[in-house]
């Protein structure tokens, strides 16, 4: 008998129900708390009113923003927050109103080449079983709308960017659900296509064979998202939107005026991951947009040392990359993110006591949504009391914008994406290493959307 087969053993038995029941005593407090539980949203039950009542929306360090971009319905919050970075940092050069590059003109070719990545996979997988843990990954995940700043770098370098006029959002960009499930179901049946193909068959068959299968499916994203441009003529306009300048582009010739900057290789991704050494380079497997990309790398490091190099790229009025676990404590309704917004423990009689390593190890935590850091409130000491990000989820509270405690911070920050110029001599000598190699599944690395 295996280890979770039926054993007579390790049930629920009387005795044991009898002492479980005892746990509940029906007394009036708990019949009070019963009452409220069973008629209210927890949330609103909760709510520590001296978190509440203590909001300073003042920052020390804060990076200048126009405007607020809106994902929708959709996963895309990594493109809208790599591009978001950039855009500041456009509008700041040429003083312009608020300008978004087009999130629809780079989802378009991530899409296409995420469609390739799958197809290229289930080639190089070709002989292996269905059941092998890489083929299961690949079927699993044949396309999607999440990603991460891998994604940015690879995209934005091969094709470049358009003004977001140049490419509007659609229907299907705003709300890519129904897309990607049939994009996704014809790339699986396509996969299944290939893996029949005989085994004496030509790497330049299948090359023939996949480019074939992509040309369906970017019929399907241009039906979907409409066809990127080549080139275009666009109008730059001042802050007060008086016409400046004239011109045409490429897409290519777009991204070197008004980006301009070596994506592959002036950044590095640092993470806070308590449960994997501190101070190793790690690289997840097949983790990237593109086949002809890069993996995901990272440099895993104590929270504090990520602090430090955040508040240098914002003194320096530079924006960044950053993602976390956004559904924790957050009061959505003031924009808030703060550990001591609810109090469960005293409503439900109980604790939850995990620290940040041991939510990690049991699933009860990990990065789920990208935003860009752009503030920070310092004290006298220069120490972080709080931060903000510019959100992709349209206007609301802070114009946008949320407000994340520095204990927050500490608990549910996953990443931050920094432009080399801010790290540390100890972080240098961290990406001289040898990456460590960690699968495409793991569940720490899941898309961010």
């Amino acid at each position: 008998m295996n280890a979770f087969g039926q054993k007579s053993t390790g049930g629920l038995t009387p005795e044991m129900l009898k002492q479980i029941k005892q746990a509940y005593q029906d007394t009036p407090a708990d019949k009070a708390i019963r009452n409220a539980i069973t008629n209210n949203d927890i949330n609103k039950l909760v709510i520590n009113l001296d978190s509440q009542n203590n909001l300073d929306t003042y920052f020390s360090n804060k990076v200048n923003s126009k405007g607020i971009t809106n994902q929708k319905s959709s996963g895309r919050c990594w493109l809208f927050t790599g591009l978001n970075v950039f855009r500041s940092q456009a509008i700041a050069k040429y003083n312009m109103g608020d300008f978004q590059f087009s999130q629809n003109y780079c989802f378009f070719w991530d899409q296409l080449e995420k469609a390739n990545l799958f197809l290229q996979g289930v080639i190089d997988t070709r002989e292996k079983p269905m059941d092998d843990k890489m083929v299961e990954w690949l079927f699993k995940n044949p396309i999607s709308d999440g990603g991460q700043f891998t994604g940015i770098a690879d995209i934005l370098t091969k094709y470049g960017v358009v003004p977001s006029d140049v490419m509007v959002e659609t229907n299907s960009s705003n709300s890519t659900g129904r897309m990607a499930n049939l994009v996704g179901l014809r790339l699986k049946e396509f996969g299944l296509q290939l893996r029949e193909m005989p085994k004496s068959t030509k790497a330049s068959d299948f090359d023939k064979k996949k480019t074939e299968m992509l040309g369906t499916v970017y019929r399907m994203l241009v039906l979907n998202l409409g066809e990127p441009p080549t080139h275009f003529t666009w109008t730059r306009k001042d802050a007060q939107g008086k016409p400046v300048e004239t011109k045409e582009y490429t897409p290519q010739s777009f991204f070197n005026e008004y980006v301009g900057k070596d994506l592959k290789h002036n950044y590095v991704m640092l993470m806070n991951d308590p449960s994997r050494e501190y101070y190793k380079l790690y690289e997840i497997d097949f983790d990237r947009h593109t086949y002809d990309g890069e993996n995901w790398t990272y440099v895993n490091l104590p929270v504090e040392d990520i602090k430090g190099m955040a508040i240098a790229s914002i003194k320096d009025s530079t924006m960044m990359y950053f993602s976390c676990d956004v559904g924790k404590f957050f009061d959505r309704d003031r924009g808030v993110l703060d550990i001591n917004y609810y109090d469960y423990g005293s409503l439900m009689g109980t604790s939850f006591d995990m620290n940040k390593k041991q939510r990690i190890q049991t699933f009860a935590s990990g990065s789920s949504h990208a935003m860009t850091l752009m503030a920070v409130d310092l004290d006298t000491n220069g120490t972080s009391k709080k931060w903000m990000v510019e959100n992709s989820w349209g206007p609301g509270a802070n114009n946008g914008h949320l407000i994340m405690t520095d204990q927050w911070f500490n608990e549910y920050m996953f990443r931050l994406v920094v432009d080399k110029k801010y790290i540390t001599d100890k972080v240098k000598e961290v990406m001289k290493m040898k990456p460590i190699q960690l699968p495409a599944w793991d569940p720490m690395f899941a898309e961010e959307e």
